[in-house]
């Protein structure tokens, strides 16, 4: 547009200079009444605590244990302070006020579970910025992605499908993650929208919730088979473990998954059309990427072979990356796409669990309520219940793999109180560690949704509502489907 007379334009000389603005301030974070609720919550977290423990007379070492923990779970769970913030004041809480040792309070720092998410970070960038993430995604979900339901059922069956191959939650969620974040970029998914949410917190809870029905697929799987054999030199079947969980708490879940995402995260938006698979020549970088992540997969599934934890598997394949000469990731590009928000969270979270045990407050908490439950011989329907609503309560102090290592010492109090076969009771802990009401408590679905650049809020609500499916609708089904088999009397 051309200049008029008496403009600015036209008469640049009488204009004087613009004065360089000054920088504005950051907007802060949130609200001051933020923190006075999250000071409200604390404090009332803290005195229903101590009134409990103190007419329980528990030792005060304990009271304050549990003080620590619901408070930091209560944050966690309704929101009231960010993440980091909440997770760094349970380190310093935790530190200053003798709860646990250092070594204890800062042992995720030191967890496979932490170094699996770095290295599955560092490898994640790699992924994206060679673009094997894309051809990944070309070859996998061509002509899979007609409709968004058609997205996120092929998300979902991927997920579970790589369970049977892979035994590592966390291992699956950094392999899927950059391909699904790949194929969200190609759908037209920008960060924020109902399609992106929706996928990532596919990948998120597919990978871990019905892939607890498959004996050696997650952690609490493990441990159960651990303790099972050690502790009642119980041998869990392979075969018998799949028939007894899968067909309810894993292909129907898987079901009920897709469903719900669907429902929860609703994607009109922009799905460009396919592009037919990639046809050009793999460059030197993606051709170093697929080897090294071609190895680091052989590797997570043998490691009951060859005994190396995957997180290492992991770490070896992110030096690989930032190796010089290879170039596959930039020293730049690690300080700044390696977040370190989610590996702080990580660190928290696998923290509050070791404190837990360390403290002994989880095994307080478990035998405290096998005194008080209403179990009795003839009851099977109520003692399932009373047995199911125990772990939940436990499990919702602690994160989930730890639950069997809190539950299994207890199965035979259980079985002689309920008249229960012990070997059943020890099954029921796989509904419970199944159930997921809060991302906080279990490791890879916080992992993945950190990765994926989703907040806690989509979490929780997917969380919320597939615990109230489940429920309602799932373990009963899954009560009759054991009456079937002759599971339970």
């Amino acid at each position: 547009m051309s200049a008029t007379p008496g403009s600015a334009e036209a008469r640049p000389e009488t204009t004087p200079p613009t004065p360089p603005s000054s920088p504005k301030p950051a907007p802060l974070a949130g609200r001051p009444a933020d923190s006075i609720r999250a000071a409200l919550l604390i404090g009332a977290c803290i005195s229903a605590v101590w009134i409990t423990g103190s007419a329980l007379h528990a030792p005060p070492a304990l009271i304050w244990a549990g003080a620590l923990v619901l408070s930091t779970v209560s944050c966690w769970a309704v929101g009231v302070l960010p993440e980091p913030t909440a997770t760094l004041l349970f380190f310093l809480s935790a530190v200053v006020f003798h709860i646990a040792p250092p070594t204890v309070v800062f042992s995720g720092f030191t967890s496979t579970a932490w170094w699996l998410m770095f290295g599955g970070a560092v490898t994640g960038v790699a992924l994206r910025s060679t673009g094997l993430a894309v051809r990944l995604a070309d070859i996998i979900f061509h002509k899979r992605v007609g409709t968004y339901p058609q997205v996120i059922t092929t998300v979902a069956l991927s997920a579970v499908g790589l369970a049977f191959l892979m035994p590592s939650t966390t291992g699956r969620v950094l392999l899927l993650m950059p391909i699904v974040l790949a194929l969200a970029d190609r759908l037209g998914f920008a960060a924020g929208s109902n399609g992106r949410i929706g996928m990532v917190m596919t990948v998120a809870a597919a990978s871990y919730m019905p892939p607890t029905a498959i004996l050696p697929a997650n952690i609490p799987n493990s441990v159960l088979l651990g303790a099972a054999s050690s502790l009642y030199h119980i041998n869990l079947s392979y075969g018998s473990y799949l028939l007894l969980h899968f067909p309810v708490l894993g292909a129907l879940k898987t079901v009920v998954l897709i469903w719900v995402i669907c429902k929860l995260f609703p994607e009109n938006g922009p799905m460009p059309a396919q592009a037919p698979v990639t046809q050009t020549a793999m460059g030197a970088q993606e051709r170093a990427l697929a080897i090294i992540l071609a190895l680091a997969v052989a590797g997570f599934a043998t490691d009951a072979w060859h005994g190396i934890s995957p997180a290492w598997i992991s770490l070896a394949a992110c030096i690989v990356c930032l190796l010089p000469g290879i170039g596959l990731v930039s020293p730049k590009a690690l300080t700044e796409q390696v977040h370190l928000v989610p590996l702080i969270y990580v660190a928290g979270f696998l923290g509050l669990g070791a404190v837990v045990e360390s403290t002994g407050l989880g095994s307080a908490i478990s035998a405290g309520l096998l005194q008080v439950l209403p179990l009795a011989p003839g009851h099977t329907a109520a003692n399932v219940g009373t047995i199911g609503a125990m772990g939940a309560v436990l499990g919702l102090m602690s994160t989930l793999p730890a639950l069997p290592a809190v539950l299994t010492p207890l199965a035979r109090d259980l079985a002689n109180a309920t008249g229960l076969p012990l070997e059943s009771v020890l099954m029921l802990q796989v509904p419970v560690f199944s159930t997921v009401f809060f991302p906080y408590q279990s490791p890879p679905i916080v992992i993945a949704m950190q990765l994926g650049g989703v907040g806690l809020r989509h979490g929780t609500r997917l969380c919320l509502a597939m615990a109230a499916i489940t429920l309602v609708v799932l373990l009963p089904l899954d009560y009759v489907w054991w009456k079937l088999l002759g599971y339970l009397p």
